[in-house]
Protein backbone atom coordinates (compact mmCIF):
# COMPACT_ATOMS: atom_id res chain seq x y z
CA UNK A 1 0.00 0.00 0.00
CA UNK A 2 1.36 3.84 -0.86
CA UNK A 3 1.95 6.24 1.44
CA UNK A 4 2.75 9.85 1.21
CA UNK A 5 5.80 11.09 0.91
CA UNK A 6 7.35 12.65 4.54
CA UNK A 7 7.69 16.55 4.93
CA UNK A 8 11.33 17.51 2.78
CA UNK A 9 11.99 20.03 5.64
CA UNK A 10 12.32 17.42 7.60
CA UNK A 11 15.40 16.66 4.58
CA UNK A 12 16.42 20.16 4.29
CA UNK A 13 17.06 19.95 8.42
CA UNK A 14 19.13 16.57 7.97
CA UNK A 15 20.93 18.50 4.87
CA UNK A 16 21.54 21.70 6.87
CA UNK A 17 19.97 23.87 3.77
CA UNK A 18 17.02 25.29 3.50
CA UNK A 19 16.14 26.44 -0.03
CA UNK A 20 14.41 29.59 -1.33
CA UNK A 21 12.92 27.83 -4.11
CA UNK A 22 10.90 24.86 -2.79
CA UNK A 23 10.24 24.02 -6.42
CA UNK A 24 13.73 23.02 -7.03
CA UNK A 25 13.17 20.33 -3.88
CA UNK A 26 9.76 18.98 -5.15
CA UNK A 27 11.64 18.49 -8.68
CA UNK A 28 14.61 16.71 -6.96
CA UNK A 29 12.43 13.97 -5.48
CA UNK A 30 10.18 13.47 -7.41
CA UNK A 31 10.78 9.92 -9.50
CA UNK A 32 10.27 9.25 -13.46
CA UNK A 33 8.01 7.48 -12.94
CA UNK A 34 5.18 10.40 -12.49
CA UNK A 35 6.81 12.15 -15.00
CA UNK A 36 4.26 13.39 -17.69
CA UNK A 37 3.89 16.20 -19.94
CA UNK A 38 3.34 19.14 -17.45
CA UNK A 39 5.83 17.35 -14.51
CA UNK A 40 9.13 17.78 -13.65
CA UNK A 41 10.99 14.87 -12.89
CA UNK A 42 14.94 14.34 -11.12
CA UNK A 43 16.13 13.02 -14.27
CA UNK A 44 17.67 16.72 -14.99
CA UNK A 45 18.70 17.80 -11.49
CA UNK A 46 20.59 14.32 -11.42
CA UNK A 47 22.16 14.83 -14.59
CA UNK A 48 23.70 18.04 -13.22
CA UNK A 49 23.83 16.73 -9.63
CA UNK A 50 26.12 13.93 -10.82
CA UNK A 51 28.76 16.65 -12.37
CA UNK A 52 28.79 19.07 -8.90
CA UNK A 53 29.28 15.88 -7.09
CA UNK A 54 31.79 14.40 -9.16
CA UNK A 55 33.94 17.98 -8.77
CA UNK A 56 33.10 18.46 -4.83
CA UNK A 57 34.55 14.88 -4.29
CA UNK A 58 37.62 15.55 -6.82
CA UNK A 59 38.43 18.61 -4.63
CA UNK A 60 37.88 16.82 -1.49
CA UNK A 61 40.24 14.04 -2.12
CA UNK A 62 43.17 16.80 -3.64
CA UNK A 63 42.96 18.22 0.04
CA UNK A 64 42.76 14.81 1.95
CA UNK A 65 45.32 12.84 -0.03
CA UNK A 66 47.86 15.47 -1.90
CA UNK A 67 50.64 12.72 -2.43
CA UNK A 68 48.14 10.90 -4.07
CA UNK A 69 48.77 10.44 -7.86
CA UNK A 70 45.90 10.32 -10.48
CA UNK A 71 45.29 6.79 -10.59
CA UNK A 72 44.98 6.69 -6.81
CA UNK A 73 42.30 9.46 -6.44
CA UNK A 74 40.45 7.90 -9.71
CA UNK A 75 39.77 4.78 -8.20
CA UNK A 76 38.75 6.54 -4.60
CA UNK A 77 36.46 8.91 -6.42
CA UNK A 78 35.05 5.54 -8.30
CA UNK A 79 34.26 4.30 -4.83
CA UNK A 80 32.63 6.95 -3.53
CA UNK A 81 30.68 8.06 -6.51
CA UNK A 82 29.68 4.26 -7.21
CA UNK A 83 25.67 3.48 -6.89
CA UNK A 84 26.19 1.30 -3.66
CA UNK A 85 28.28 4.47 -1.82
CA UNK A 86 25.50 7.34 -2.95
CA UNK A 87 22.91 4.54 -2.21
CA UNK A 88 24.62 4.29 1.70
CA UNK A 89 24.64 8.16 1.78
CA UNK A 90 20.94 8.49 0.64
CA UNK A 91 20.02 5.54 3.54
CA UNK A 92 21.55 8.16 6.39
CA UNK A 93 19.76 10.87 5.06
CA UNK A 94 16.41 8.38 4.83
CA UNK A 95 15.80 9.69 1.75
CA UNK A 96 13.54 6.91 0.54
CA UNK A 97 11.01 8.95 3.12
CA UNK A 98 10.62 11.88 0.64
CA UNK A 99 10.57 10.72 -2.67
CA UNK A 100 7.62 11.17 -4.99
CA UNK A 101 7.13 7.86 -6.73
CA UNK A 102 3.96 6.07 -8.79
CA UNK A 103 2.13 3.50 -6.78
CA UNK A 104 3.85 0.53 -8.67
CA UNK A 105 7.42 2.17 -8.51
CA UNK A 106 6.66 2.16 -4.41
CA UNK A 107 5.30 -1.30 -3.88
CA UNK A 108 7.84 -2.96 -5.50
CA UNK A 109 10.60 -1.62 -3.33
CA UNK A 110 11.05 2.05 -4.97
CA UNK A 111 11.83 4.10 -1.70
CA UNK A 112 15.03 1.38 -0.85
CA UNK A 113 15.59 0.78 -4.25
CA UNK A 114 20.01 1.75 -4.72
CA UNK A 115 19.26 2.96 -8.21
CA UNK A 116 16.63 5.17 -7.23
CA UNK A 117 17.96 6.08 -3.95
CA UNK A 118 21.56 6.97 -5.67
CA UNK A 119 20.09 8.93 -8.73
CA UNK A 120 17.62 10.78 -6.17
CA UNK A 121 20.87 11.86 -4.10
CA UNK A 122 22.79 13.75 -7.10
CA UNK A 123 19.28 15.23 -8.10
CA UNK A 124 19.14 16.73 -4.54
CA UNK A 125 23.07 18.26 -4.77
CA UNK A 126 21.86 19.43 -8.31
CA UNK A 127 18.86 21.30 -6.50
CA UNK A 128 21.10 22.53 -4.04
CA UNK A 129 23.52 24.15 -6.25
CA UNK A 130 20.69 25.83 -8.52
CA UNK A 131 19.51 26.78 -5.55
CA UNK A 132 22.51 27.99 -3.35
CA UNK A 133 25.58 27.73 -5.37
CA UNK A 134 28.27 25.28 -5.51
CA UNK A 135 29.82 26.32 -2.01
CA UNK A 136 26.56 24.86 -0.15
CA UNK A 137 26.43 22.17 -2.59
CA UNK A 138 30.67 21.49 -1.90
CA UNK A 139 29.79 22.09 1.71
CA UNK A 140 27.29 18.89 1.94
CA UNK A 141 29.47 16.47 -0.07
CA UNK A 142 32.11 17.61 2.52
CA UNK A 143 29.58 16.63 5.60
CA UNK A 144 28.51 13.52 4.00
CA UNK A 145 31.38 12.11 3.03
CA UNK A 146 34.25 13.40 4.90
CA UNK A 147 33.61 10.28 7.33
CA UNK A 148 33.71 8.05 4.23
CA UNK A 149 37.55 8.84 3.69
CA UNK A 150 38.97 7.46 6.58
CA UNK A 151 38.24 4.29 5.58
CA UNK A 152 40.00 4.99 2.27
CA UNK A 153 43.50 4.71 3.54
CA UNK A 154 44.45 2.65 0.58
CA UNK A 155 43.05 3.21 -2.78
CA UNK A 156 40.26 0.70 -3.43
CA UNK A 157 40.96 -1.83 -5.77
CA UNK A 158 39.75 -1.82 -9.40
CA UNK A 159 37.58 -3.95 -9.67
CA UNK A 160 37.46 -4.99 -13.38
CA UNK A 161 41.79 -5.52 -12.70
CA UNK A 162 40.99 -7.41 -9.19
CA UNK A 163 38.37 -9.93 -11.48
CA UNK A 164 41.28 -10.07 -14.10
CA UNK A 165 43.89 -11.03 -11.84
CA UNK A 166 41.91 -13.97 -10.37
CA UNK A 167 40.87 -15.38 -13.46
CA UNK A 168 44.59 -15.66 -14.42
CA UNK A 169 45.89 -16.16 -11.06
CA UNK A 170 43.52 -19.74 -12.13
CA UNK A 171 44.73 -20.30 -15.55
CA UNK A 172 41.76 -19.12 -17.03
CA UNK A 173 40.56 -16.32 -19.92
CA UNK A 174 40.05 -12.75 -19.12
CA UNK A 175 36.63 -11.61 -18.70
CA UNK A 176 34.75 -11.35 -21.24
CA UNK A 177 32.02 -7.57 -20.65
CA UNK A 178 28.84 -7.60 -22.77
CA UNK A 179 26.57 -4.52 -23.30
CA UNK A 180 22.92 -6.39 -22.89
CA UNK A 181 21.24 -3.36 -23.06
CA UNK A 182 20.75 0.78 -23.28
CA UNK A 183 17.66 2.30 -21.79
CA UNK A 184 17.04 5.95 -21.02
CA UNK A 185 16.90 9.35 -22.83
CA UNK A 186 19.46 10.55 -24.71
CA UNK A 187 20.74 12.74 -21.55
CA UNK A 188 20.45 10.22 -18.89
CA UNK A 189 21.19 6.89 -20.40
CA UNK A 190 21.29 3.91 -18.38
CA UNK A 191 23.67 0.57 -19.45
CA UNK A 192 23.29 -2.85 -18.88
CA UNK A 193 26.12 -4.78 -19.04
CA UNK A 194 26.96 -8.74 -18.28
CA UNK A 195 30.54 -9.93 -17.03
CA UNK A 196 31.73 -13.61 -17.89
CA UNK A 197 34.27 -15.66 -16.85
CA UNK A 198 34.36 -19.34 -18.31
CA UNK A 199 33.32 -21.58 -15.69
CA UNK A 200 30.88 -19.32 -13.60
CA UNK A 201 27.54 -17.83 -13.92
CA UNK A 202 27.87 -14.53 -15.39
CA UNK A 203 26.63 -11.23 -13.24
CA UNK A 204 25.07 -8.01 -15.02
CA UNK A 205 25.04 -4.56 -13.59
CA UNK A 206 23.92 -1.06 -14.82
CA UNK A 207 25.48 2.34 -14.57
CA UNK A 208 24.92 5.55 -16.43
CA UNK A 209 28.29 4.79 -18.59
CA UNK A 210 29.19 1.23 -20.21
CA UNK A 211 32.80 1.84 -17.58
CA UNK A 212 30.77 2.44 -14.93
CA UNK A 213 28.29 -0.70 -15.33
CA UNK A 214 31.18 -2.65 -16.22
CA UNK A 215 33.15 -2.14 -13.29
CA UNK A 216 29.94 -2.84 -11.04
CA UNK A 217 29.26 -5.87 -13.18
CA UNK A 218 32.57 -7.50 -11.75
CA UNK A 219 32.44 -5.95 -8.49
CA UNK A 220 29.04 -8.01 -8.08
CA UNK A 221 30.98 -10.93 -9.77
CA UNK A 222 33.75 -10.93 -7.36
CA UNK A 223 31.69 -10.29 -4.07
CA UNK A 224 29.47 -13.28 -5.50
CA UNK A 225 32.89 -15.33 -5.61
CA UNK A 226 33.94 -14.50 -2.19
CA UNK A 227 30.45 -15.47 -0.71
CA UNK A 228 31.13 -18.80 -2.61
CA UNK A 229 34.49 -19.64 -0.96
CA UNK A 230 33.47 -18.51 2.69
CA UNK A 231 30.89 -21.46 2.18
CA UNK A 232 32.89 -24.25 0.40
Amino acid sequence: MSRPPADPAELEARLGYRFRDRRLLDEALTHASLGGRRRRTNERLEFLGDRVLGLALAHLLIEHFPDDPEGALGRRQAHLASRDTLAGVARELELGRYLKLARGEEESGGRDNPTILADAFEAVLGAVFLDGGFAEAARIVRDLFGPRLSALRRPPRDAKTALQEWAQGRGLPLPEYHLVERTGPPHAPEFTVEVRVRGLSPERASGPSKRTAEQAAARRLLERIGRDTKTA
